[in-house]
């Protein structure tokens, strides 16, 4: 793979960089409240790519460095005079200080990771996080049917998905005190349960993306001042989508068994009046009337 491969497939299959800070803006709600405890607060990127996030994060007051070890994406930040540094992500944290950092990120890096450098970043993130701090975790959500056995593998660099019950354990796991999962991408159509949904979104429309944002312990004065973003629910589940998919076709069901047995009745009904008619005395006395017909017919 020759070094602008990744950097021309980002370009192609990621989004322009417009549209990426508009969906990284979601996290907007749980870091802005450390502007009042901090002045300048940290922001650290993990394969911070083309910079969005720290562009967007600068833009709000907030100091911000990358790291990546694609120079062909660092590329991008640099002629935005960004502070980004070429190395090895996870290995990097080795060199940052013990509580140096408020907000840790990465977006879109852990799928392209063994676990064991998975786990090694969850646990250094307690260690240069602060009181309080951010880990900010976004990959692709295998909930997503269309995700998980297709679009996850046109990335050739992603070694497997990890389903969001896996982040959750393994951030309560490392001691963080307060997390959110968040699902991200999705249609806001298909949030409201009165619209109608067929199998394509089943399969292909729950949130394509998820995120794990978890709090380091603190004070529960420090804790309170991001606890509102913590409170809400964000996008939707599978499970949620193909409950909505089943009522709709038991609701389809419903009526054809009632117009069934509308039709059942009625003949039920047609068999009991022409049971009468044969057993009237009405049809016996015509019956030489109906032989008669008969032959004149033959």
């Amino acid at each position: 793979m020759n070094d602008s491969f990744y950097k021309s497939f980002e370009d192609t299959h990621r989004g322009s960089r417009e549209s990426i800070a508009k969906r990284l803006e979601v996290y907007l709600p749980f870091i802005l409240p450390f502007k009042s405890i901090e002045e300048v607060p940290l922001c650290l990127d993990l394969g911070c790519g083309r910079g969005e996030w720290l562009e967007l994060v600068t833009s709000h007051g907030f100091k911000a460095k990358g790291i990546d070890m694609d120079a062909n994406m660092l590329s991008e930040c640099q002629k935005r005079s960004l502070d980004v540094l070429c190395a090895d992500a996870i290995a990097a944290l080795d060199d940052v200080k013990d509580a140096s950092v408020s907000i840790l990120s990465a977006f879109h890096l852990i799928e392209h990771i063994p676990f064991e450098q998975l786990t090694k970043l969850v646990q250094s993130s307690m260690r240069v996080l602060k009181e309080g701090g951010l880990l900010i975790l976004e990959t692709p959500n295998p909930e997503n049917i269309i995700v998980s056995t297709v679009d996850f593998y046109i990335d050739p660099t992603h070694s497997k998905p990890l389903p969001p019950m896996l982040l959750e354990f393994l951030v309560q796991l490392c001691g963080f005190s307060k997390q959110k999962t968040l699902r991200l991408h999705g249609s806001n159509a298909l949030l409201n349960d009165s619209n109608q949904i067929s199998l394509m979104d089943v399969l292909g429309g729950v949130s394509p993306n998820y995120a794990i944002v978890a709090q380091k312990h603190a004070s529960e004065d420090v804790l309170e001042l991001c606890n509102e973003p913590f409170t809400k629910e964000y996008g939707t589940t599978l499970t949620r989508l193909a409950l909505r998919y089943d009522e709709k076709y038991a609701a389809k069901f419903h009526e054809q068994d009632r117009q069934l047995s509308n039709i059942l009745a009625r003949i039920h009904h047609l068999e009991i009046t022409l049971d009468a008619i044969f057993k009237s005395k009405s049809w016996r006395y015509t019956a030489w009337l109906r032989k008669l017909s008969s032959l004149l017919k033959s």
